[in-house]
């Protein structure tokens, strides 16, 4: 359980900069560099990821149930998940659905969390999934509160 909570305070504080402090990260940013910013933001995501992993693997060998969800739930999730990998990839490649969903990947991360939170109910599963829909909803709340940063342009015709 340990490895898990920390994991998840190393991915999501990192992640949550911006959320919390977005005038510091921007002076950081210019500060040191936007290549030094992304190594020292990359870091302890990286190390938090990989204790995430680790610790969602050990809570599973002994799974702890929260609830269980109607079998009925996990074609609601199966539908949940089909828009994920289109907005995923639509954060890369800047076209009509970028446009259109204006944060993409915290709507991938909305959908991909909800869908798994209603299909399990083991506590790795809330305490992981549970964590990602929180924290993308905090992100999405945010950003409508702070100035937009510029986007890349999209290509002609898209």
């Amino acid at each position: 359980m340990t490895t898990m909570l920390v994991g998840l305070l190393l991915f999501f504080g990192a992640h949550s900069i911006s959320i919390f402090a977005p005038a510091w990260r921007d002076a950081v940013a210019s500060r040191i560099g936007a290549m030094r910013w992304k190594l020292v933001y990359s870091l302890p995501s990286i190390v938090g990821f990989l204790l995430m992993i680790g610790g969602y693997a050990a809570l599973r060998l002994d799974p702890q149930i929260v609830y269980l969800p109607p079998v009925g739930l996990r074609h609601v999730a199966a539908l949940l998940m089909l828009p994920v990998f289109p907005l995923l990839l639509s954060a890369y490649l800047p076209g009509r659905l970028q446009r259109a969903a204006k944060h993409p990947m915290l709507a991938a991360v909305k959908f991909w969390a909800l869908a798994h939170l209603l299909a399990n109910g083991m506590l790795a599963d809330v305490l992981l999934f549970g964590s990602f829909l929180i924290w993308a909803v905090a992100d999405r709340i945010s950003l409508k509160r702070r100035a937009e940063r510029p986007r890349p342009m999209a290509p002609a015709g898209a």
